[in-house]
């Protein structure tokens, strides 16, 4: 018997103008996405996983300390306990990706992940940081990710998390894998016209490489006054073999689901014995500072 696991991600524009009070805009992108979170699980939604510091804009266009304000504990803050009562509510694995303190000064680019029946597992801190012109000036905002590249045993599947810039980067991606990942998120905000051509080249890559399915997640919509460009939606889910099951509308805010049969990854590990025939002891050159 196949074992199918029911899985979901959100896309979304900022729900409020950037000027607004940061607790308003905080409330009113949770306020959307609980609208979809609720239209996930009336489908039947396993595990479900929102964009990248889904409670605001992608504020990394500027660099100004106004946003250090927008940052909140994981996994004691709101936000966090909020999809917590969510996911016991409806048996629902869900990572939320949010804005990390952890001291004052101290702020990190996080998704948290929650069980299906409310337990905190633990977190993902994106592990590179991307300091890109124009308007990705991520290094003014987040301290590079310390909690290696984790794995987590939810109810349904094993689950890891890898975010936006980190998807460039195949050494993690591969960590993953060895570390039992069979489904792997990476919320993103990324726009046209910078990385759209590598958008569904690099993580088909990974899903291949690994034996792995994959859920990439972008956000749509220009966000004033900033406008660096279009947030190209395109959210998906692929195969271990590189294949698209769900995909996305480019400029809408929405719910993909797909059904992934897990069974597919020891079919595909079993074929291409990529962890078999592997040289990690020719492969120290990569390592090096």
């Amino acid at each position: 018997m196949s074992q199918i696991v029911k899985c979901g991600l959100i896309q979304a524009s900022n729900a409020l103008d950037t000027n607004a009070p940061l607790d308003k805009i905080r409330q009113a992108n949770v306020d959307k996405h609980m609208v979809l979170i609720e239209r996930a699980a009336d489908q039947g939604v396993q595990i479900l996983c929102m964009q990248e510091i889904f409670t605001g804009p992608y504020f990394c266009a500027e660099q100004t300390p106004r946003w250090y304000e927008a940052t909140e504990a994981i996994p004691d803050g709101p936000t966090t306990k909020l999809m917590q009562e969510t996911a016991r509510k409806h048996g629902m694995v869900i990572i939320v990706p949010l804005y990390e303190v952890e001291a004052t000064g101290v702020y990190y680019n996080t998704a948290g992940v929650i069980d299906a029946d409310g337990a905190f597992l633990g977190k993902y801190r994106k592990n590179h940081i991307p300091q890109v012109a124009p308007g990705f000036w991520e290094k003014y905002y987040f301290k590079p990710g310390n909690l290696g590249y984790p794995v987590f045993q939810t109810r349904y599947a094993k689950v890891g998390v890898y975010i936006c810039y980190d998807r460039h980067f195949p050494e993690g991606a591969r960590a993953l894998g060895l570390n039992g990942a069979e489904i792997v998120f990476n919320p993103s905000a990324t726009v046209a016209g910078l990385s759209e051509y590598l958008w569904k080249l690099e993580q088909p890559a990974h899903a291949v490489a690994n034996g792995y399915f994959v859920g990439a997640i972008n956000r749509v919509g220009i966000e004033a006054p900033w406008n660096i460009g279009e947030f190209y939606g395109q959210s998906y889910f692929c195969d271990p073999r590189g294949q698209m099951l769900a995909t996305g509308s480019r400029d809408k805010d929405e719910l993909i689901v797909a059904e992934l049969d897990l069974d597919m990854i020891r079919q595909v590990r079993n074929t291409w014995q990529f962890f078999r025939d592997r040289r990690p002891e020719t492969y120290g050159g990569i390592c090096k500072p």
